[in-house]
């Protein structure tokens, strides 16, 4: 497509001076660049597409930087950053170096609020409301709400103080009936009566035309049948229950016309208290496919546009994702007791699957991890064996029910932590590396990592014997492509497993560290350096009996680990050590303790020393720096 005015706009100004009636025209050219660019580089589509004509609209009627638009999640701003300066960058999007995939306050003026975990815009756009209010300033604050944001705890929160502080600010549902897998929920059903029950929203209005037609009784007539008219509206409209809770609501109209958009935000913007603007938008609106398969067009990797495809290399091995989801079909056929659990994430945490096989044992509660996690524990009390698939970075938002809820009822609930470690272009709000963290510092849990996907299984198998709760933490991807045993395992809880054994060095490795570790031993022996090499399966408990062995007998480890330095894995083991007063140099390879960026994780793991050569590499200049702490001659590769 031949850009006529999308190569004109640098800033929502010039989108200003681009007459009214050709923004339709800006629309379908914002739209085939968005498809252009992603089909190459991946990214969020379908929530971006949704909102093309919100977007614009937003942007034609308010003045930002100073007027605050809040984005929820962010999926859906990538149009927003093409409009505010970065439409030559974009391609970029999601590359390390480039743009991120989510509004960032670093990134652009534009951008008010960082986002990627749903729920947070009502409660962020209302500080900055009241910020304003209290400086005395004047702009407007409007957040982008999805409806599957609404199942949120902190949605829900924010609605309520807003309703209360009654401060200028507008809320836009945007209302596709999709989170990343089809909403689910009352709150869903609630919005879908409300979209639906626009036929007694015309009555009401020709009714009161009708009444105040009546000559010289008609004013009087419309006063004396208000308290009807509000209880039937009450009755009959769900959308008052908005306005019990002290907002003004409007809607829901068509998100996909701009003329309707226009005339609604003019007459909205300036209402003095709490406005929520309730939009209909269709998810990947203008791409046949992503119309078709939102869920497969959510989050993209590189297709071709003509046809939707995407091209994908043949996988070697199949994702820790799918194993885990059929390893734990297969153990919910042996025991009825297994239910699942998922917070909008079915086919994201491998369990499309059992939630086909086992409808009446899935559950998917929506974007509500802290309701997951409690609701996991109520089953737990009557004997079931609930098993929590979240991805790592989101178990965050539960980590007081985990605590309070899980460990201190010593409940048997598994947590199946998907996305563990560097996960890529999402970044730093989505990378998996807190979990062994904060799980471990938790009495009564146990922290597993499997070395490959067949461990996984028994992993799944060992944690589902336990009396008390347990994590397993895994990475994104694909697995090792090991064989996978027909039959599962029981392991012994904090026992770790010897894979190979050198009489100078110990490398500690958990889970997906564990076959790098076991390359770079490989080439350390090439230069003179025999290891042995640990694949430590617990965080926690850690084997302490073999960690002291080896500290005392070689006097020289590593610890290995895809998860942050501070308070991690290494500096578990070497708090043990200096309990149990053993003198020795420990080596900690981890990611460091600092915000990491978004880019492939092949390059992350390389730019922080967590690929083979990286770990190779710091071996080899520990001991040269520590010439007196080894006992063998150093040996390289350039001088045998």
């Amino acid at each position: 497509m031949e850009y006529h005015y999308l190569t004109q706009i640098d800033s929502p100004d010039d989108l200003k001076r681009i007459p009214r009636e050709e923004l339709p025209r800006v629309a379908e050219e914002l739209r085939d660049y968005l498809i252009s660019v992603v089909s190459k580089v991946g990214g969020h589509l379908a929530s971006s597409l949704g909102v093309v004509e919100l977007t614009l609209a937003l942007h034609y009627t308010f003045d930002a930087p100073r007027d605050k638009i809040v984005w929820d999640v962010g999926h859906q701003a990538y149009g927003h950053k093409i409009l505010t300066g970065r439409r030559d960058r974009f391609p970029t999007i999601r590359q390390y170096g480039g743009l991120s995939g989510f509004p960032v306050r670093d990134e652009s003026p534009y951008d008010s609020f960082n986002v990627a975990h749903a729920c947070t815009a009502i409660s962020g756009a209302l500080g900055m409301a009241v910020a304003r209010d209290l400086k005395g300033e004047d702009f407007h604050v409007i957040a982008v709400v999805g409806d599957a944001g609404l199942t949120g705890g902190v949605a829900l929160e924010g609605i309520n103080n807003l309703g209360t502080l009654q401060k200028k600010l507008l809320v836009i549902l945007n209302d596709n009936k999709m989170s990343i897998s089809p909403n689910v929920g009352a709150i869903e059903g609630y919005l879908n009566r409300i979209v639906h029950g626009q036929a007694y929203h015309r009555l009401t209005t020709e009714v009161e035309k009708m009444i105040l037609s009546v000559p010289r009784l008609g004013p009087r007539l419309l006063r004396l049948s208000k308290d009807l008219v509000d209880s039937a509206k009450t009755l009959l409209i769900p959308g008052m229950v908005f306005e019990e809770l002290g907002f003004e609501y409007v809607g829901p109209i068509n998100g996909h016309s701009i003329e309707e958009l226009l005339d609604v935000l003019a007459r909205v913007k300036d209402l003095p208290g709490p406005t929520l603007l309730h939009v209909v938008t269709q998810k990947g609106k203008g791409y046949p496919h992503a119309e078709r398969l939102p869920v497969k067009f959510h989050g993209v990797t590189q297709f071709d546009v003509s046809t939707g495809a995407f091209h994908k290399a043949p996988a070697k091995a199949p994702t820790y994702t799918s194993v885990f989801g059929k390893a734990l079909c297969e153990l919910a056929e042996r025991d009825p007791r297994i239910v699942a659990i998922t917070a909008a994430m079915s086919e994201g945490t491998g369990l499309d699957e059992f939630a086909k096989r086992f409808p009446d044992r899935f559950f998917d509660v929506g974007i509500a991890e802290q309701h997951a996690i409690d609701f996991a524990a109520g089953l737990a009390c009557e004997g079931m064996r609930p098993v929590a698939a979240i991805y790592s970075t989101f178990l965050q938002r539960a980590y007081d029910q985990v605590a309070h809820d899980l460990c201190l009822m010593r409940l048997p609930v598994t947590l199946a932590l998907d996305r563990a470690g560097i996960v890529g272009a999402d970044g730093p709000t989505h990378h998996g590396l807190y979990d062994l963290v904060y799980l471990s510092a938790l009495p009564g849990m146990v922290v597993m990592a499997p070395k490959d996907e067949n461990e996984l299984r028994h992993m799944l198998a060992t944690s589902l014997q336990l009396n008390g709760p347990s994590a397993i933490r895994y990475p994104r991807g694909n697995g090792i492509g090991v064989p996978l045993d027909p039959d599962f395992k029981t392991l012994e809880i904090g026992k770790a497993e010897i894979l190979r054994d050198g009489g100078d060095i110990a490398i500690l490795a958990l889970g997906s560290m564990v076959y790098p570790c076991l390359e770079a031993a490989a080439q350390l022996e090439a230069l003179g350096v025999r290891s042995t090499v640990i694949n430590a399966r617990f965080m926690k408990p850690l084997d302490a009996e073999l960690i002291c062995v080896l500290a005392a007998e070689k006097q020289f480890l590593v610890t290995a680990e895809e998860g942050t330095e501070a308070g991690g894995f290494g500096a578990q083991v070497c708090a043990l050590l200096q309990d149990q007063g053993i003198p020795a140099s420990v080596l900690r390879i981890a990611v460091p303790d600092r915000i990491i960026p978004h880019g492939a994780p092949n390059l992350l793991h390389a730019k922080y020393g967590l690929d083979v050569d990286g770990i190779r590499e710091r071996i080899q200049r520990f001991i040269s720096e520590s010439p007196s702490r080894f006992g063998v001659r150093w040996r390289s590769a350039s001088h045998p």
